[in-house]
């Protein structure tokens, strides 16, 4: 299934941030922010991009993503639910006792998670291994790996950023959600990593800047980065972070709570169709 039409497109967008609205409001806990602002980018890889099926998750042949950025998980629960691999009702058990659906997401418990994340700055290591072993299969798959711009502040992610392009990796194509806030304030505050474009640029990345909450720019540039030969692809996404709820964009006190039942029911309302 590939979707082409931007305003269904939008539409999935809209249903993904509210999935991930639910999740976090019945777990009374989890990371809205910035699972919102990277919420276009999963719906063009999930929904106009990667070549997966639900009804084999587990297909050799099957592109592959590394959610990095691993406290984002309600956003990728949310895309998968949305895209077949198990009910949207089961998104209200976000870490609930016993749930599949932990604050984190685990590759042996969630259909459809490729690698277990969670802690920050490991999830390129892990893109690179996979996309190193495509190259050595030849079958074809490509990889993609969503980075946080504050994750980048991690130091194995630039001995990762070597390696991707050490072996010419143009299967792998590597997402910064740059919503310019993490946990403690702005990154360029906490500890800048600008300008992201020329650091990944002098690592041997060919790299392209997009609006990261516009859909018409993402499948553009994802389809650049497919005509990449003999370097990785780094895509540098300039999102708003809470993307869709009015209260909480670029609010960095909204990086991990929940909202209440007067702000759930606001924004779930800011969802609408």
């Amino acid at each position: 299934m590939k979707i082409t039409d931007i305003e269904e497109l939008k539409n999935i967008s809209r249903e993904i941030k509210r999935g991930i609205i639910e999740g976090v409001y019945n777990a009374k806990s989890g990371h809205p922010g910035g699972s919102l602002s990277c919420s276009d980018i999963l719906t063009v890889l999930y929904f106009n991009q990667m070549n997966i099926n639900p009804e084999k998750p587990k297909d050799e042949a099957r592109d592959r993503f590394v959610l990095s950025k691993g406290h984002a998980a309600p956003a990728l629960y949310s895309t998968l639910a949305n895209r077949g691999y198990f009910s949207k009702e089961e998104l209200k058990t976000l870490r609930h006792l016993g749930s599949k659906l932990q604050g984190h997401p685990d590759m042996n418990k969630v259909s459809g998670v490729d690698m277990t994340t969670g802690s920050l700055g490991q999830g390129l290591s892990v893109a690179n291994g996979m996309a190193i072993a495509s190259k050595l299969k030849s079958n074809g798959i490509r990889v993609y790996c969503l980075l946080g711009d504050g994750e980048i502040q991690e130091g194995q992610v630039w001995e990762a950023a070597m390696t991707s392009a050490k072996h010419k990796l143009d299967n792998l194509c590597v997402i910064v959600d740059n919503n310019n806030l993490q946990i403690d304030g702005t990154i360029s505050d906490v500890k800048s990593p600008y300008p992201i474009s020329k650091k990944f640029e002098s690592f041997g990345f060919y790299v392209i800047e997009v609006d990261g909450n516009k859909i018409e720019e993402l499948i553009n540039a994802f389809q650049t980065a497919k005509m990449v030969k003999d370097m990785p692809t780094a895509i540098i996404a300039k999102t708003i972070k809470g993307k869709g709820v009015s209260y909480m964009e670029n609010q960095v006190g909204w990086h991990g709570k929940a909202p209440n039942e007067e702000q759930y029911k606001q924004a779930i309302s800011e969802f609408e169709i």
